[in-house]
């Protein structure tokens, strides 16, 4: 069974790895019911989907119903306003299955202008804390993609004092001097305030560039097993930080066997030579 860690200051023990439902868009209900089974095999007990996820929430749900004692369950919005948030929120709701979600996000706020939007008084904020006081949702947080985020995280968690954030991390990022340091500084302000730190793009080798895509990541992943199990032990060798699996089915496997069989982190001698023989290229620039 994977480990489980203290989400921040949830009072949840959550599964050190995360079930990622965007792998869940584009599936059948038949292929997203085995694959949720099998995150549950794992010892997965915390979902993180969103409502831009393609059919994922809809998917979701029914096998959800039976069992929504057993799951912190997380959901995004990107929308920036309210009223749109709140649309949202209540159409999550009814294709989850549930009356409450855990754990409601702002998804990609990366944007500045949008940041504007969504912390102004029309904005997405004003929907997050009235939903919290109405119990619809139980924390707060905010997610993001790109070289910026973790200085935006910092920005956000100034303007509220969320619950969790969520950010790219992987061993080729963490060569970007100024990506490090803006990491370890919101590490720094996450573990003071005991903001819980989710971590995505664990298993990202390049994006895809001109080759075909074969998966429906929208990155080109690590394949191998033993390229998926350093990736993955790299990013669990973190204390106090979660990794979201992959937004493919097919992938999905591998990632739970490395994430079960995690012991020790690689030396990040072993990550370079990875890095050199993979052709391994940072996502964000």
């Amino acid at each position: 069974m994977i480990e489980k860690r203290a989400f921040g200051r949830t009072g949840h023990m959550s599964s050190a790895t995360l079930f990622g439902a965007a792998a869940l868009g584009r599936v059948s209900q038949a292929e997203a019911e085995r694959t949720l089974d099998l995150a549950l095999q794992y010892g997965l007990n915390h979902i993180d989907a969103a409502n831009s996820y393609g059919e994922s929430e809809k998917r979701i749900g029914p096998w959800l119903a039976s069992r929504r004692e057993q799951f912190f369950l997380a959901s995004k919005t990107g929308e920036r306003t309210y009223r749109g948030a709140w649309d949202h929120l209540i159409h999550s709701l009814e294709l989850l299955h549930t009356d409450h979600i855990d754990l409601w996000q702002m998804h990609n706020l990366v944007d500045r202008l949008e940041w504007e939007v969504a912390m102004g008084p029309g904005g997405v904020l004003r929907a997050f804390i009235e939903a919290k006081k109405q119990g619809l949702v139980r924390f707060l947080g905010v997610t993001g993609h790109g070289v910026t985020i973790a200085d935006m995280h910092r920005r956000s968690l100034e303007r509220f004092d969320f619950d969790a954030v969520l950010l790219p991390y992987n061993f080729v990022m963490m060569q970007n001097a100024e990506y490090a340091a803006s990491f370890e500084a919101l590490m720094r302000l996450c573990q003071s305030r005991q903001v819980a730190v989710q971590t995505i793009k664990s298993i990202c080798r390049r994006g895809w560039g001109d080759r075909p895509q074969t998966r429906s990541t929208w990155y080109e992943p690590f394949e191998d097993q033993a390229e998926i199990d350093t990736a993955v032990h790299w990013v669990l060798g973190r204390p106090g930080i979660f990794l979201n699996t992959a937004g493919d089915i097919h992938v999905l496997p591998k990632v739970l066997d490395a994430a079960e069989r995690f012991d020790s982190r690689p030396q990040d001698q072993v990550m370079l030579q990875q890095m050199a023989r993979q052709s391994v290229e940072p996502l964000f620039v």
